[in-house]
């Protein structure tokens, strides 16, 4: 029996990549975030969901990541510019082929910006049922300075957010590099 659209469960499920393994490895809050999605929410029901994946690239403010920008030509920006884009796709490919091998109804999206206004943006827009987003387990000095995505969104993404913590066997020694 076919689920029609309006029945259908949506939830975003905000994603970014690892800093210790590096581009374009899912980072482990997001493999987790995904991974408790599916085995509490999703289940067997593959049917009665879909999920929304959103990956939100934070723009280097030169606009290169390691190299001068002195020396930079038009072509290095159409460079750049592709590689991201290539990059985010292949991230994006992890949770959207494991969807398909089980069955469960997805759809996937870049976007550039301040990943919690961009977030929060999309859950505007798209109008999910639920968020769900991995949270790195900053500490409170952390916190302070860097901020937290999921706090943010916590506060004002106009839909119910559900943050999962890694477990403690996931934390890496500096809680920035996930």
């Amino acid at each position: 029996m076919a689920t029609s659209e309006a029945s259908v469960t949506r939830i975003m499920v905000a994603v970014n990549e690892s800093t210790i393994k590096g581009y374009p490895h899912a980072s482990i809050s997001s493999k987790g975030a995904f991974e408790w999605t599916l085995q509490k929410i999703v289940m067997s029901i593959t049917s009665g969901f879909k999920l929304l994946f959103l990956h939100v690239q934070v723009p280097d403010e030169d606009g290169f990541d390691d190299m001068d920008s002195i020396y930079a030509s038009p072509e290095d920006f159409k460079s750049l510019k592709s590689r991201d884009r290539a990059r985010g796709l292949r991230l994006l490919e992890f949770f959207v082929t494991r969807c398909h091998e089980i069955g469960v109804a997805c759809e996937a999206w870049i976007k550039k910006g301040d990943p919690k206004e961009v977030i929060c943006h999309e859950v505007k827009r798209i109008q999910p049922d639920l968020l769900v987003l991995g949270s790195r387990g900053l500490g409170p000095f952390q916190r302070v300075f860097v901020g937290t995505v999921s706090e943010f969104c916590v506060k004002h993404a106009e839909c119910p957010v559900v943050t999962i913590k890694r477990r403690l066997d996931e934390t890496p020694q500096d809680p920035v590099d996930d």
